[in-house]
């Protein structure tokens, strides 16, 4: 028996490959669909991940700013704290200033030279008097410059010849009065210059013998 085909078979193909192009497309784009869905995700995640990252970071710049102030908050309040030691030390230091003063003028001043007024602002003294000649004024300028342990660089401000009447009113007597300003030296600066001169006294010896 034989059987013919009376269908457009032509037709019929063309209609099948539609059919698969179309099924395939749909197939395409399904999954592509699913491809972009689940990258979308993973980026998500990732967002997601690195915002939590950069909270935690930003949270931890918060608490270290906060330390900082703190340390820089302790450096100032150790900062006056030292500065109040210094003062409290420094008046301690001074507070005996005025004994060394007064030590150092009774053992400087000659004889026939007499002081009325002292006058100490810091290191700095202004002291005036009287003197029978110019000589004891020199000498007085002399120990205070070279001999004198608490006392440096005297300066004449002013001298003037005077006259004064005796106690008996029968004769008069010539005098100077001087003003003489002078520095007065702190305890540390006296104890770094003993300290200083003992080196030398100590390594003369030494180099006398190493030039024997």
């Amino acid at each position: 028996m034989i059987l013919i085909n009376l269908l457009p078979h032509r037709e019929e193909k063309r209609r099948l490959r539609k059919q698969a192009f179309f099924a395939g497309l749909g197939l395409s784009a399904a999954v592509g669909a699913v491809v972009v869905a689940f990258g979308y995700a993973i980026l998500q995640q990732m967002i997601s991940a690195q915002q939590s990252r950069n909270d935690f970071l930003t949270a931890e710049i918060h608490k270290l700013e906060g330390e900082i102030k703190d340390v820089a908050g302790l450096k100032a309040e150790i900062e006056s704290l030292k500065a109040r030691q210094k003062a409290v030390e420094d008046l301690q230091i001074d507070r005996n200033m005025p004994v060394h003063l007064l030590n150092e003028l009774v053992a400087q001043t000659p004889e026939g030279m007499y002081l009325k007024s002292i006058k100490q602002d810091g290191q700095s003294v202004l002291v005036s008097g009287v003197a029978q000649t110019n000589e004891r004024v020199s000498e007085f300028l002399r120990n205070t410059a070279y001999k004198s342990e608490w006392l440096e660089r005297p300066e004449l401000q002013e001298i003037k010849a005077m006259t004064q009447q005796s106690k008996d009113l029968r004769d008069y007597k010539r005098l100077f009065e001087f003003s003489i300003k002078l520095s007065l030296k702190r305890p540390q600066d006296v104890s770094a210059a003993a300290s200083g001169a003992s080196v030398p006294a100590g390594a003369a010896p030494a180099a006398s013998k190493s030039a024997g």
